[in-house]
């Protein structure tokens, strides 16, 4: 009977693959020992006899091994593997077996023991399957699930095949642009190994690939230490012309259907840190936890430095008890150094390269140990060993946090004062995020919460005027307009940014208010006195622009009149002709 499991019944030659939205919704829901349930609208039956562990249940194509009994309505065993003492596997959904059992096992959990009763419909049908099996016999089968291995078709192509023989750690998969180890074993159709890593493994950037198109693709499916067995397609493999023996692997021969058995051993994870990728990160060991450094963080790290041609210019940290300290976001290291620091754990240990524009830029820089050529590209090697982190507002008390607001807006004040114009705004918003929600606030708190939130927001919009940034100019002054709808700051800063986005009309609303509140404003009437010039100057290129239009139409006209006149002045050939005759006449 086993080799009968082994073909699609010729009844149910449709795709096995689907087993209908029927299926699905009827076998859902849980099911008590001894309970018998159908399953899907086709009179399949499954009676509980012990149930599985966990949740998981087999999908289609995976390989499944099951114990099985069956019995015809009378009884009659027409066949065991359990007397055999040999598991049966095959494929479920791909039409291996009765439609009966790719429904029905498909319901299963690994160890759960049940008894299906199956229509001939789902089974074999009016031919049944002599001798053993009558024509519309109904048959019925123990069924124990013993285990299965995942099958997945990774391109949905079925170009590769992947079996998990062991299961991963972890939910994680490997990135194109992380760096990955790996053991395989490749061999051809005929049992021949064309391919072999070494005992440690190869490491590779999943990007660049190693071997043949199927390696990178199936390793950004798998976790750590999951190991697989690929069933590989030309088209994945060595292509339809096979390949000569090359560094990593024998001979192989046109159109070889490749099996290779694969372990993830590995990998580092490699991070664009800056959205230009000119900060990149690879993680050389996980760090703990979830926590990571945020602005204004005292991080304690130990680090080398180096260039790429590998010369150590500066080592930090690494003295007894003499961790380098510094604060995040305060320039006290490099910026491609204190960017990548803030994206790290506690114990975190990373190779950080960092492109000139966020390391010493185009000057010659003498370091602790070597100095650093102009435009010199730096690789880091970073361990972040602890950190304390700069208190949020949510672990604040109200008087914390109207301290902590007014100590980051002179902090912003300093930096404006020397030109750090982005630092300047990154201390306002932080300040404004502080006392962002003062519903809980005294009245006396709200006041001066109040007054904090309209200096934060001028000084930022200050900064972002500086920056040319006149979109959030705008909208930090509208901010403050919400709170003080008289406040002339804000209405000059305001008609500041719309003057050089050329929204001259709200500029000339902004400045007009303003001088009505504070008619002898300096600033703003030099302010007006721009905006007339501006709307001078725009009014002349209006001018010019729809006087050229108007010209270039004139002449069009013009020509087009011309063109016009001479085709009516013109004569007809027989005309001319005519005339000729005429003038030879009189003659």
């Amino acid at each position: 009977m086993a080799e009968d499991f082994d073909l699609p019944n010729p009844a149910d030659e449709e795709d096995m693959g689907d087993l209908g939205e029927d299926f699905q919704a009827t076998s859902a829901g849980p099911q008590k020992e001894g309970e018998e349930k159908e399953i899907g609208k086709e009179g399949l039956k499954k009676k509980l006899i012990k149930a599985g562990t966990g949740w998981e249940t087999p999908d289609s194509g995976d390989e499944v091994k099951v114990h099985y009994t069956g019995t015809l309505e009378d009884g009659t065993k027409f066949d065991s593997s359990r007397d055999r003492g040999d598991p049966f596997t095959f494929k479920l959904g791909q039409g291996q077996v009765i439609k009966g059992w790719d429904e029905g096992i498909a319901t299963m959990k690994k160890g759960e023991h049940a008894i299906f009763t199956i229509p001939s419909d789902l089974a074999y049908g009016k031919a049944g399957s002599p001798p053993t099996i009558p024509p519309n016999a109904t048959l019925t089968f123990d069924v124990e699930l013993l285990s299965w291995a995942s099958v997945k078709d990774i391109c949905k192509d079925g170009g590769i095949y992947k079996k998990i023989l062991t299961e991963g750690q972890n939910w994680e998969n490997p990135k194109d642009a992380d760096e990955v180890t790996v053991k395989y074993e490749a061999k051809i159709e005929d049992g021949t190994v064309v391919a072999k890593s070494p005992e440690e493994g190869v490491e590779f950037y999943v990007k660049d690939g190693h071997l043949c198109p199927a390696i990178s693709k199936a390793v950004k499916t798998m976790k750590k230490g999951e190991k697989v067995l690929l069933t590989v397609k030309p088209q994945y493999g060595f292509g339809e012309e096979g390949s000569e023996a090359k560094e990593h692997h024998a001979v192989v021969p046109p159109n070889s259907i490749l099996s290779i058995e694969m372990e993830l051993v590995s990998w580092k994870t490699v991070d664009n840190i800056t959205d230009d990728k000119k900060v990149v990160k690879k993680v050389l060991k996980a760090g703990e936890g979830y926590e990571k450094p945020n602005d204004g963080t005292i991080a304690r790290i130990k680090y080398t430095a180096r260039l790429e041609d590998g010369t150590v210019f500066e080592q930090k940290g690494y003295e007894a008890d003499q961790l380098f300290e510094f604060v995040t976001d305060e320039e006290q290291v490099i910026l491609g150094l204190d960017k990548a620091v803030g994206t790290m754990k506690k114990g975190e240990l990373a190779l950080i390269t960092v492109s000139p524009e966020y390391g010493f830029g185009g000057e010659e820089v003498k370091q602790e140990l070597a100095v650093v050529p102009p435009n010199s590209t730096l690789i880091y090697e970073v361990e972040l060993v602890s950190f304390t982190k700069d208190k949020e507002s949510w672990d604040m008390d109200t008087p914390e946090k109207l301290e902590a607001a007014a100590k980051k807006k002179e902090d912003g004040n300093v930096l404006y004062k020397i030109g750090k114009y982005v630092r300047a705004a990154k201390k306002y918003e932080k300040a404004a995020k502080y006392i962002e929600y003062d519903t809980s606030f005294s009245d006396e708190q709200k006041k001066q919460s109040k007054t904090l939130k309209v200096s934060c927001h001028l000084n930022n919009a200050a900064c972002k005027l500086k920056l040319k940034d006149y979109s959030e100019t705008v909208k930090l002054c509208t901010k403050v307009l919400d709170l003080e709808s008289q406040n002339v700051k804000a209405l000059y800063r305001r008609a500041q940014a719309y003057i050089e986005t050329a929204d001259l009309d709200l500029a000339e609303l902004d400045i007009k208010r303003a001088l009505e509140i504070d008619p002898q404003n300096r600033e703003v009437k030099l302010a007006y006195k721009t905006l007339k010039q501006k709307q001078i100057e725009y009014n002349k290129k209006e001018a010019k622009m729809y006087g050229n239009m108007f010209a270039r139409l004139s002449k069009l006209e013009a020509e087009k009149s011309q063109a016009e006149k001479m085709d009516v002045d013109k004569p007809s050939d027989g005309k001319a002709a005519a005339e000729g005759m005429a003038v030879e006449a009189n003659a």
